[in-house]
This record gives C-alpha cells, sequence and structure tokens, in this order.
C-alpha cells in the first residue's frame, strides 16, 4: 500500500528518500531499491532522525527480500541486516526496526517473507505518524502559555514518519494557540537546525528565530526562553539520553537558567536494556564535516578533529520525557521502569 511523508515515500516496490542533504537549496527524491541502497542513505545522511532511519531501515529489509523473491529468507537476509545495523550505530530505532522485522519473519520463506515484511514496514511508518501526532499533543501540555521554545538539531516531519517529535510538540503548540516563537540553534557540523528546522517552520508559517549554537545561554540568561524542546535517539534504561552533539550543553545551560528541558521521542527509542548513557555507542564521523562546511574550508587540511555526532545527556537534567503513551517526569529508573511496565500490560 502507498504510504506519502514529507520526508519518506513507499510505492510498494521501491522507496523514496527526499535527500536532505541539498535541502534548502533543493529537493532531491532518492529511489531506493534494496537493502544496500537504503544502508548508504543512512550513512551518508540523505535520511536522518533516529524515527526515520528506523523506518528506512524496514523498508531496506523488506525491499531486499522482495528482491531476492523465492530465494527469501532470514539466513539469506542476515548480510542486509548486517549492513543496515552498521549505517548508524546510535540510533536505537534502526535495531528495533530489523529485530522486529526478523522476529516477524522467521517462520516464512520466498515471496510471501517478502510480502509480510514490506506489510510491517509500512505498519512501522503508520505507528510512526500516529505516535508523533500523539506525543505532539502530550508534549504541548508541558509548554507555558505563549511560549518561546529552544530546539537543537531537526526532529520534524523530516526526521520522523511525519509531523515530528521535538517539532511534533512545536507544531501542536503553535496549531492550539500557545506559542510564540521558536529558537532555532544552527547545530553543526551538519546545520541541521539552519538548514531543515527553519525550512520546516517556514514552510507553516510559525514564528522561527536561527541563532548560532553558542548563543543559547546568553538568550536565556537575557530571559528569551521559556523552555528547551530536543529529540533522542536512544535513551537508557535510567534515563540517560543520547542525541545530537551539542544537547548535553544545553541542558546543563537550562537547569542553571531554571528553564524546563523536555525530551520527546517516541517509545520505541527507549532501550532498556542498556542500563545507563555510558554504554551508549557514539558514532564518531569524518573530520572533513568539521572542517569543511559545503566543502568550503574553514580550517587547515591536516588540522586533528574529533566530530562525534552525538552526546549523552543525564537524565538529572531532563525535566521530562514524552512519548505517544505518556510523560516520564524527572526520569531515572523506577519511573521509566514503571512507564514501560505500563507500555507491557497495554500490549
Amino acid at each position: 500500500m502507498p504510504i506519502d511523508s514529507p520526508a519518506i515515500r513507499w510505492l510498494d516496490d521501491h522507496l523514496l528518500l527526499l535527500d536532505q542533504r541539498h535541502l534548502p537549496s533543493r529537493t532531491e527524491w532518492l529511489a531506493i531499491h534494496d537493502a544496500a541502497g537504503a544502508a548508504t542513505a543512512i550513512r551518508d545522511m540523505a535520511v536522518r532522525g533516529a524515527p526515520a532511519i528506523g523506518i528506512t531501515a524496514a523498508y531496506g529489509l523488506a525491499l531486499e527480500a522482495l528482491r531476492l523473491g523465492r530465494q527469501a529468507s532470514i539466513d539469506s537476509l542476515r548480510p542486509a541486516v548486517q549492513a543496515l545495523a552498521a549505517s548508524r550505530p546510535t540510533a536505537v530505532n534502526l535495531f528495533w526496526a530489523l529485530e522486529r522485522l526478523q522476529r516477524l519473519g522467521a517462520d516464512l520463506e520466498g515471496d510471501a517473507l517478502g510480502r509480510r515484511l514490506a506489510r510491517e514496514a509500512e505498519t512501522i511508518h503508520q505507528e510512526d505518524q500516529a505516535a508523533n501526532l500523539r506525543l505532539g499533543e502530550l508534549g504541548a501540555a508541558l509548554l507555558p502559555h505563549d511560549a518561546r521554545v529552544y530546539t537543537h538539531c531537526n526532529t520534524g516531519a523530516l526526521a520522523t514518519g511525519g509531523h515530528g517529535t521535538a517539532l511534533g510538540i512545536i507544531r501542536s503548540a503553535w496549531r492550539a494557540g500557545h506559542l510564540r516563537e521558536v529558537v532555532a540553534g544552527e547545530t553543526r557540523p551538519w546545520l541541521q537546525g539552519a538548514r531543515l528546522t527553519t525550512w520546516e517552520l517556514m514552510q507553516e508559517n510559525i514564528p522561527v528565530t536561527l541563532v548560532a549554537d553558542s548563543a543559547a545561554g546568553m538568550l536565556m540568561a537575557a530571559g528569551r526562553v521559556d523552555a528547551v524542546v530536543v529529540g533522542a535517539d536512544r535513551i537508557a534504561a535510567n534515563g540517560d539520553t543520547a542525541n545530537k552533539i551539542g544537547t548535553y550543553g544545553l541542558a546543563v545551560l537550562a537547569r542553571h537558567h531554571g528553564l524546563p528541558f523536555i525530551v520527546a521521542a517516541p517509545d520505541s527509542t527507549l532501550d532498556p536494556a542498556m542500563a545507563d548513557g555510558g554504554g551508549i555507542v557514539i558514532e564518531e564521523r569524518a573530520a572533513d564535516e568539521v572542517r569543511q562546511v559545503a566543502g568550503h574550508p574553514l580550517a587547515p587540511a591536516q588540522c586533528p578533529v574529533y566530530n562525534p555526532a552525538f552526546d549523552v545527556t543525564p537524565a538529572a537534567l531532563i525535566t521530562a520525557i514524552v512519548t505517544e503513551s505518556g510523560v516520564v517526569r524527572s526520569p531515572c529508573t523506577a519511573n521509566l521502569a514503571e512507564h514501560l511496565s505500563r507500555l507491557n500490560r497495554r500490549s
């Protein structure tokens, strides 16, 4: 069944991904026909954002099974699973989606396996769309009236199956009439805030001001921010949260200035098997992503670079974690265990 969303389009026999490396200057769609194409798109940042990565991986594995046809089996799909899993190691949604499809297809082979995995990938996509809408409503209720919200990276429809996580909260607050302005940090080195978040919000006439990442503390001190809302790529059992590099510093600033720091993510981002943030694998990316911008050199070509894509914010700095199934205030091991227990009882 064809499914359309702002960044991911499923057309039954192939996948179209909005190539986010080129936004906002031009719009290009990548056609994906197999797992290798999906893994490359994820690794090279054509598609990004933990939920969108998980959806893309699910479709990629389904396409690989459809390509193999009668030869498809869980065993024959193992190289595809490994390639997809290696594409971005920090985002837990990627592994969650791959494990879900493998469990579902364990007793199937051939064309039946491909068809079943495709239907499940569609379900994951649709579930994410619905989850973001619910998450947005729950998170918007946490914001003060006429709020000025600082956000980091891009966590909107481009990073999910639609609507967004942190930007989903922002969208819902705007539609409810109690959002004044969004402040978007540029988010070096890939500039997702500058290139993607501002573009998304301006499409819907949501007021947004772009600032350098280093301006966040001054804005908070000046009373120009009422809350910080960010997404997440992995949340450990104790609430420690991996998100785009720079998130930890924002949490420290928010705590110092007495501002709520809210994490928005679907339940699939929770990783109860990870006791705390110390065990989260942090992806390190190429040096030239920092030494250059759009191919233009900023630093000497041989200057050493440390380029982690993510950092881990301690749970003690997080006011609340918002998922589609509830709000976990003052996240800790006990509170998150209770949240997961309620979730398991519902299922």
